[in-house]
């Protein structure tokens, strides 16, 4: 169940937020929703590939984290082992969310703070301070506002890029076969990665064009990500081998 309102100091003042990564916090997801403009934190720690939602037809780029649902090889009896988490996973339990405000006569559409009353972080014991005891944010909640406007704009970003790829054909799905040491045997579908080959087939024009884009280099580092499977691979053997 979620219960999505609109947060203010008033009726939120004694709320607190539980920062630290656990499953039973909602991390144990084997994947979250990236995007360009934080590309180069991901890929310094999680291979980078595209999903298609099934519902929409739509791409993202997604932060893999491990092999299967439910299966987060980052998280342990510690916490979270990588020093970056991706923005989509770590601005829980808040969203951004739209309210239209009158300004001099004419409304305007304004991005505001949601929170998700109902998430297993909220409570008025334990975390991080929401507001001041007194009023007004606090240091967590205004970092909390950087982090979502930052992903309002990724996301956008985002759509633009994937656009980009979808032009120029150059998404292509494949098969992960994934073989541990105790001989366990894991498959990937329904994912994509970038086309290499018709990535160099591209023309001269184009590759300028996406390098002033910014998009060159994010193609290029979600290609190199693609190396971290080994590191997955390897966190994935050690936790059978501690059973």
């Amino acid at each position: 169940m979620t219960q999505h309102v609109l947060l203010n100091s008033v009726e939120h003042k004694d709320l607190k937020v539980i920062t630290d990564r656990s499953a039973k916090y909602g991390d144990n997801l084997w994947y979250t929703v990236t995007f360009p403009l934080e590309f180069r934190s991901v890929q310094a720690h999680y291979p980078i590939f595209f999903h298609k939602d099934t519902a929409t037809g739509q791409f993202y780029a997604v932060a893999l984290f491990g092999f299967k649902n439910e299966d987060n090889l980052f998280l342990t009896d510690k916490g979270w082992d990588a020093s970056y988490v991706p923005l989509t996973l770590r601005r829980q339990p808040f969203l951004i969310g739209k309210q239209m405000v009158r300004e001099d006569g004419i409304e305007q559409e304004q991005h505001v703070i949601h929170i998700d009353l109902d998430h297993p972080r909220v409570n008025k014991n334990h975390g991080e301070a929401v507001f001041h005891a007194f009023g007004g944010n606090t240091d967590y909640l205004d970092e909390v506002g950087d982090m979502l406007a930052a992903i309002h704009q990724g996301l956008n970003d985002s759509q633009a890029f994937i656009d980009v790829l979808l032009e120029h054909e150059l998404l292509e799905s494949f098969t992960l076969d994934i073989e541990l040491d105790n001989g366990e045997k894991h498959q990937m579908i329904g994912f994509y990665t970038i086309n290499e080959e018709k990535l160099n087939m591209l023309d001269g024009t184009v590759l300028t064009k996406l390098h002033q884009q910014g998009y060159l280099q994010a193609i290029y580092m979600s290609m190199a990500s693609q190396s971290n499977v080994r590191d997955l691979l390897d966190r994935k053997n050690a936790q059978h081998k501690k059973r």
